[in-house]
């Protein structure tokens, strides 16, 4: 065989290479073929942890995620806590606020922005930033959280600041905004 034959039959024979799509279009027709299906409401388990979190990229418009988050959260995972004063707050903790961003918005970022003690030194407050990605858009809500230095029955004040930041961030994103109106109506 003369030099050179081999490879020229090695190439007629090789497979014609599919012609590259840009990243961007890979990445879309991937996740429609994988994107995982969200649970219904009666599926939906928030306190049990029994539901898994789709992890697969951004995958609804913001107008979307933003619809469900505005969504009333059931009373089962309410919890109240009565202050010194005898005033009564309902809350959603944060762990249960963490799972329900994750079902529903499972692009979500966080960041604790700052953590500032009072010069007195007798309290801390956290500022904490929520943000939403989708397909079309992104936004973000910043809060802020105090806790006085001296309470630590639950935790260390840092960890009790950021917790409140964090959720009144999630609020104003309408996660459990509707306990702040309860009183109203």
């Amino acid at each position: 065989m003369a030099p050179g034959a081999l490879a020229r039959i090695l190439l007629r024979r090789a497979p014609t290479p599919r012609l590259a799509r840009p990243f961007a279009a890979k990445a879309r027709a991937s996740r429609r073929s994988q994107e995982p299906e969200l649970p219904s409401e009666e599926e939906t388990d928030f306190a049990g942890g029994e539901v898994a979190a789709p992890t697969e990229g951004i995958s609804k418009p913001l107008a979307e995620v933003l619809k469900e988050l505005g969504k009333r959260v059931p009373d089962s995972l309410v919890k109240t806590r009565i202050e010194d004063n005898g005033f009564a707050i309902k809350y959603i903790p944060w762990h249960i606020v963490n799972k329900i961003l994750n079902i529903h918005a499972p692009e979500w970022s966080g960041e604790v922005r700052s953590i500032v003690y009072s010069s007195d030194g007798k309290s801390v407050s956290v500022v904490y930033r929520v943000t939403l990605h989708g397909i079309d858009a992104e936004v973000y809500r910043e809060a802020t959280g105090t806790a006085s230095i001296d309470d630590t029955s639950y935790g260390d004040p840092v960890q009790k600041a950021e917790a409140m930041a964090f959720r009144r961030a999630c609020a104003r994103l309408g996660l459990g905004l509707h306990l702040y109106h309860e009183d109203m109506s």
